[in-house]
């Protein structure tokens, strides 16, 4: 057997979905390696293009899914279960609480945790403020590109994994999420694109974050004095190596090992934030986290529809910021979800947005107030040491730390955080590109983890040679608008998916079959297996319903009450017992003939016999009031009796009550009863 045959019986990659996408960052990272320049002219008017026409699409997007989520959460569909009805959660809430946090954690805090608010102090998006209103106005504009918005992006997508994963037992892919809209056809084309769209959008947003961390952990080396130099040759070793480890660590299967490198650097990172909060201006941070807050939840409405229709000088700053800020969550979403899903199974809707939505959100707030108002309380107090430094972002959190107390101890741990980081991160893309790439399969050979590994090294590499971090941003901003777009028909999937979920776990027994006994079985189940037509329908008004109609008007009127029997014939023939009344409404309990279509599924399903039409014909109730009617072909003449009896008892209970006389009374006589009375 050769290589090339090895490979394809070996590979759990589905072509459809790889080769479309390895095709396209091929051509991205040639043409970036040899035509840089021009590489980096058409990607910057690509940009602006975007910019112009979309960045309204982008604020749009990102409030409906947080409004979207939030309409979920205090709904009835709140209650639905991301599984079976009897699934617990596998983790315990303390458990899931921690590994949210950890969700929350990455390199961008380490990159963007002293450099945003920073910059948004330095260049204020308001003219003529204070020193304390700019402070305060970095800080909302930090807490809101990593605060619900960004959450609520993810979550949209781990909402819709672990939902039809769980509760439909669908693949952990993009495309599963509109089953309810294209049933079978997600495994044609259109499911291939979506995910075609989604892995792309992935393999984007990794390598920005890992451009992200490879110039951070290169500006660490050069604080430290490890490294003198900014050469992209330096950069190439970095990533190389960053990458060479994360690939050894995914097919090592050593995933225990990498379970215990997260956690430790998780508790670095959090001996990080404590130090800052010791070593920096605590009393201001925890009065002014507690102030912060409170402007950013009373001002959440107003950020998020935010897009400066009416400031055009204020556009530059929201393409330059939000936007790229909603395209970066976005092209994320499909790794930081597919994480989120995995580890809620059991949870319910409303538990896992209540979850997600907040319990990163205000880790990251707290992150981004400790290091962020730290750093502009210490600009302040040394006349501008963090401004001078301002233009070269990635060594602003070392150029802070070289302000606080042990500088070279939190810069040593904040390097080995960002790199183990790093490497994890890569090492978890590398799992999800593959489950992407795979149509949901978990379980991937090495070879395959070793091609994405190199993929995702050079693809980076030549972004970063051609423009830098700015055509790494660039190139997610493009593939994050389809993806957007895509989001927004799953919330239409996932909404359409959960009332159907609702309704059929609300479906009770049928109002004719409530009542059966053991008794003649046989004659009901062929009642079951064969579709009525209108032929049954009418025998059935003719047989059944007239017989009974017919002895209830003789009954009643032996008690003196005035009843009738009304048979209206035609296409679809009706038939109707009323009593008459003087002051109240007539009773009216009705029988019609109802179409119905059935499910494609039933009709094409050769294993359900005696089904050849799209349609059925089934007899339905009607009453005076206007109530949702029932089937009742099922009942025999005695059965239909009573449940007539049922409905004139329950009709006859609320005309005795006052409180019921506007739905009772007979109002279409008002006007003659008054008149004569006159």
């Amino acid at each position: 057997m050769s290589v090339l045959q090895q490979l394809r019986a070996t590979t759990t990659l589905k072509a459809p979905i790889f080769v479309p996408t390895v095709i396209f960052v091929i051509l991205i990272a040639t043409f970036c390696s040899i035509f840089p320049e021009q590489a980096q002219t058409t990607l910057n008017a690509i940009k602006q293009s975007v910019f112009a026409n979309f960045s309204w699409f982008y604020i749009l997007a990102g409030s409906i899914f947080f409004l979207f989520l939030m309409f979920l959460c205090v709904s009835s569909l709140g209650s639905i279960r991301l599984g079976a009805d009897t699934d617990e959660p596998e983790f315990s809430f303390p458990s899931w609480i921690a590994m949210l946090f950890a969700a929350g954690m990455g390199i961008g805090l380490m990159y963007f945790g002293v450099a945003e608010p920073i910059l948004h102090y330095l260049k204020p998006l308001r003219q003529g403020l204070s020193e304390a209103e700019r402070m305060k106005d970095a800080m909302m504009m930090t807490f809101y590109h990593w605060g619900i918005h960004a959450w609520a992006i993810y979550a949209v997508i781990a909402l819709a994994l672990a939902y039809f994963g769980f509760r439909y037992k669908l693949p952990l892919t993009v495309r599963s999420g509109f089953y309810p809209l294209m049933k079978n056809r997600i495994s044609g084309f259109g499911g291939h694109a979506i995910d075609v769209v989604a892995l792309c959008s992935t393999i984007f947003g990794l390598t920005t974050t890992l451009g992200y961390g490879a110039m951070q952990v290169k500006a660490g080396f050069n604080n430290l004095g490890l490294l003198d130099s900014n050469s992209f040759g330096v950069l190439i070793m970095i990533v190389s190596v960053a990458m060479a480890l994360a690939i050894t660590s995914a097919i090592s299967g050593v995933g225990r090992g990498v379970k215990i490198l997260s956690e430790i650097n998780l508790l670095l990172a959090g001996l990080l934030l404590v130090f800052v909060i010791i070593a920096g201006p605590t009393l201001l941070l925890f009065s002014g986290l507690t102030e912060n807050l409170g402007y950013y939840f009373s001002s959440l409405l107003e950020l998020s529809f935010r897009t400066f229709a009416y400031e055009p000088e204020n556009q530059g700053w929201l393409s330059n910021w939000t936007i790229l800020y909603w395209s970066w969550w976005a092209s994320w979403a499909p790794f930081v979800g597919m994480f989120i899903a995995k580890i809620s199974k059991g949870r319910t809707i409303r538990e896992f947005i209540l979850g997600v939505l907040f319990v990163p959100s205000l880790f990251n707030i707290l992150w981004m107030t400790s290091f962020g108002e730290s750093a502009i309380w210490i600009d302040q107090q040394t006349n501008g040491a963090l401004a001078a430094i301002s233009n070269n972002t990635e060594a602003l959190l070392f150029g802070f730390f070289d302000q606080l107390p042990f500088s070279i101890v939190a810069s040593v741990v904040a390097l080995m955080v960002i790199s183990i980081f790093f490497v994890t991160s890569a090492d978890s893309g590398i799992f999800v590109l593959n489950c992407i790439a795979s149509q949901g399969e978990e379980k991937a050979p090495k070879w395959q983890t070793i091609l994405w590994g190199i993929l995702l090294a050079v693809l980076g590499l030549s972004l970063l040679y051609s423009g830098g971090l700015a055509s790494l941003q660039t190139m997610t901003l493009i593939i994050a608008l389809p993806f957007m777009a895509i989001m927004i028909a799953l919330c239409f999937g996932l909404w359409k998916g959960l009332m159907v979920d609702s309704q059929y776990s609300s479906k009770t027994f049928s109002q004719g079959s409530a009542s059966w006994t053991s008794g003649d079985w046989k004659t009901r189940l062929e009642k079951i297996v064969n579709p009525t037509n209108r032929k049954d329908i009418r025998r059935f008004l003719t047989k059944i319903a007239r017989p009974a109609f017919n002895e209830l008007v003789e009954e009643f009127e032996s008690h003196g009450l005035t009843a009738q029997m009304n048979f209206i014939n035609g296409k679809n023939p009706k038939i109707e017992f009323e009593v008459i009344k003087e002051n109240l409404r007539n009773f009216l309990y009705g029988i019609e003939c109802q179409s119905r279509e059935l499910s494609d599924l039933v009709v094409e399903d050769s294993n359900v016999p005696n089904i050849e039409e799209s349609k059925i014909y089934e007899p339905i109730t009607y009453f005076f009031d206007g109530r949702q009617g029932y089937d009742v072909q099922y009942m025999t003449k005695d059965e239909l009796i009573a449940d007539v009896l049922k409905q004139y008892e329950r009709f006859m209970n609320l005309a005795m009550d006052d409180s019921h006389d506007l739905m009772t009374a007979d109002v279409e006589n008002i006007g003659e009863s008054t008149g004569s009375g006159q």
